[in-house]
């Protein structure tokens, strides 16, 4: 018995597909405020007070609707968890080597996965305390928060990158 194998004839290539992505009511009002307010967003849900960022439309503990329990959430937080990236793959945000961390900022219950950028400094560990250095150019997307720093490295006032503080402390 001959196997459909021997009638597949498969062409091996990659295909574009041009898309646009709907962030949603919910999504697009966090993006927004990322973008230009530099303002990060969360949702607290009136029942069982959990924060979530990113935010939703429905609670994940209690399934409450979270619609209008708007929070704005400090920029910085904890280091909950951490990979080093070290294999190129398309899309990524940076070429590795480069640390991928989950960051339960301050006041939110869920945290948020982004870039961690030592400086050369310190090496990432699980309770490093963070802050959020926002992006100089935009992108309308979750990069509007550049990547997050060790907190100790800038005070918490300063939100440019570790580079212009520096040059900033030389004048």
């Amino acid at each position: 018995m001959e196997s459909s194998k021997d009638y597949a004839f498969v062409i091996e290539g990659k295909m574009a597909l041009p898309y646009q992505y709907f962030a949603g009511t919910t999504g697009s009002r966090f993006l927004v405020a990322l973008r230009d307010e530099k303002k990060i967003l969360g949702m607290r849900c009136s029942s069982c007070n959990m924060t979530f960022v990113p935010p939703r439309q429905t609670c994940e503990r209690c399934f409450a609707d979270l619609t209008g329990s708007w929070v704005e959430l400090e920029p910085t937080g904890t280091v909950t968890g951490f990979t080093v990236v070290r294999y190129a793959e398309p899309y990524q945000p940076k070429e590795p080597p480069y640390v991928l961390a989950m960051v339960k900022l301050d006041g939110a219950d869920t945290p948020i996965a982004h870039l961690l950028e030592c400086g050369g400094t310190a090496q990432p560990a699980v309770g490093m305390r963070v802050q959020a250095v926002f992006a100089g150019e935009r992108r309308d997307n979750l990069l509007d928060i550049a990547h997050f720093e060790p907190a100790w490295i800038a005070p918490l006032a300063w939100r440019g990158s570790t580079t212009q503080m520096r040059l900033a402390m030389q004048e």
